[in-house]
């Protein structure tokens, strides 16, 4: 027997996105209910990306839950870039006016969210199995699965698919109504999470090295992530600590290099890279939303900052349905989003191909990356086009 519950909007997804879209239409009242098909545990022990835009912060507050990022996040203003063991300072808040980014771990930014709905005594199933989603073509979608050892259904006016890149909400999608665009990069990044302090006291340093590229993220004032370039065809396994660290060293400047303090990583994953879109993100009463829909190289810290935007237009607009009566914004949900997320492709793309190593760059390709690398730390016209973009392009600056 199938247990049948009725909300406004079934959110398939309890990553960040999810979470996020949850905490701001109950806000508005809208009621929803969350499906995840990982357990909590799960979601929470997923390492992501950690440098959040202002418009990633402004949302958490307006969701209810930015005092523990204001209180624990760290602000940057400025990143740095090394080539030719040389490194040299972008003063992003200079070149902005103002604005900066904060290191806080994606996982702080779930935790956050999960507690404040638990306190909320909001419904959100956990570890549910053979999740699909249906009826989404006509006036009454609905979700199925099995949860706790029972079938169960959700009836909804709307279904939210945040549930990444393998979920089942674009999996789901007619053959023929997507168009998806993709580029794959030719080597992967190794990142390993240790609980040391920074070796920088801006919160990214990018390398570009004769051996390949090599970040270094802060995560707090004790936690770093680190990587390095590596071939696709390497595994885990492969990297030991102390071949990693001597790695990393080799792809920085010599004096930074002295200053990296080490120790045991407490995670060590290999992360393939792509450029992934598809269009569209609203089929009926279905939206897509976050990695569900579209893919950056983690290279210009966009992934979550790009979700975040996409669930501050499908709150937007979901709001407006139930309390104007317009579909005004659920009409331009889609090409809304997709203006913003191809100019976070591009940045991403950019800074991509300007800080990697290339199999097939050849002696001609080198050279002109590195007069790039030149131009855009002697320009202060380039500095600003990086700096702009890697605090985060205003929400209404795709209208212009």
């Amino acid at each position: 027997m199938t247990h049948t519950v009725r909300t406004q909007v079934v959110i398939v997804g309890a990553g960040p996105s999810g979470l996020l879209l949850g905490a701001l239409l109950h806000k508005a009242g809208i009621d929803n209910i969350i499906v995840e098909r990982q357990s909590g545990e799960y979601v929470l022990g997923r390492i992501r990306a950690g440098i959040l835009e202002q418009v990633t912060l402004d949302l958490l507050h307006e969701a209810g839950v930015g005092a523990t990022v204001t209180q624990a996040g760290t602000p940057h203003h400025a990143i740095e870039l090394v080539f030719q063991n040389q490194r040299h300072a972008i003063d992003i808040t200079g070149l902005t006016g103002g604005k900066s980014v904060t290191a806080y771990g994606q996982t702080e930014v779930t935790r956050d969210l999960m507690n404040a709905r638990a306190a909320a005594g909001l419904t959100t199933w956990y570890s549910a199995e053979d999740v699909s989603v249906n009826g989404f073509d006509g006036p009454h979608p609905y979700v199925l699965c099995q949860h706790e050892g029972q079938a169960k259904r959700i009836d909804a006016d709307f279904i939210a698919g945040c549930d990444g890149f393998h979920g089942v909400c674009r999996a789901s999608v007619p053959a023929g109504s997507l168009q998806e665009f993709e580029r794959v990069y030719p080597f992967g990044w190794l990142g390993i999470l240790a609980d040391v302090p920074p070796v920088s006291p801006h919160a990214i340093v990018y390398a570009n090295s004769a051996e390949g590229f090599a970040l270094c993220s802060m995560r707090s004032l004790t936690r770093s992530r680190y990587y390095v370039q590596c071939p696709l065809s390497d595994q885990v396994s492969d990297w030991s600590d102390e071949r990693f660290w001597d790695a990393l060293r080799r792809r920085l400047d010599p004096a930074l290099a002295e200053q990296i303090i080490t120790g045991p990583s407490i995670e060590k994953s290999i992360a393939p890279l792509r450029s992934y879109v598809a269009e569209p993100m609203r089929f009926g009463r279905m939206f897509l939303a976050g990695d569900a829909s579209h893919i950056v190289p983690p290279t210009g810290a966009k992934g979550l900052n790009l979700a975040a935007s996409d669930v501050k237009y499908l709150s937007a607009a979901l709001i407006e349905h139930y309390a104007e009566r317009s579909d005004a914004g659920i009409d331009a949900y889609s090409d809304r989003c997709l203006a913003r997320i191809w100019r976070a492709e591009r940045f991403s793309w950019w800074l991509t191909n300007l800080m990697h190593r290339f199999p097939d760059n050849g002696a001609f390709g080198q050279k002109m990356q590195d007069a790039e690398l030149h131009y855009l730390v002697n320009s202060r016209a380039a500095s600003t086009a990086l700096a702009e973009n890697y605090v985060g392009l205003p929400l209404d600056f795709a209208q212009h």
